[in-house]
């Protein structure tokens, strides 16, 4: 069984920040890359950013300069630092990541149970 727990979703004023936290647990040989999408009412899930095991990092477009996200690989736990929201951020934000349980297996992506981020105007 492999577990990705999320935390740090709220409310907050747009121009405020809150940071998400997301710890896997469970039967893990080693986790990949690792990410965080959102999914807006009446919209598609979509990337928000990505960090490889080697600490390369992605983001979208409307999150660059604002986002910032990190692992800590020995806690297996990913983070997102969102500065300078806007209501536009609003969404359930949902962690990610590809996990190999055993040595022999193949990695596969696993996905927590979402937190809601509510940015007020």
């Amino acid at each position: 069984q492999v577990q990705l727990v999320e935390s740090g979703g709220g409310l907050v004023q747009a121009g405020g920040s809150l940071r998400l936290s997301c710890a896997a647990s469970g039967t893990i040989f080693s986790i990949g890359s690792m990410g965080w999408y959102r999914q807006a009412p009446g919209k598609q899930r979509e990337l928000v950013a990505t960090i490889t095991t080697g600490g390369s990092v992605s983001y979208a477009d409307s999150v660059k300069g604002r986002f910032t996200i990190s692992r800590d690989s020995a806690q297996k736990t990913v983070d997102l630092q969102m500065n300078s929201l806007n209501p536009e951020d609003t969404a359930v934000y949902y962690c990610n990541a590809n996990i190999q349980r055993y040595v022999l297996d193949n990695s596969k992506p696993y996905w927590g149970q979402g937190t809601q981020v509510t940015v007020s105007s």
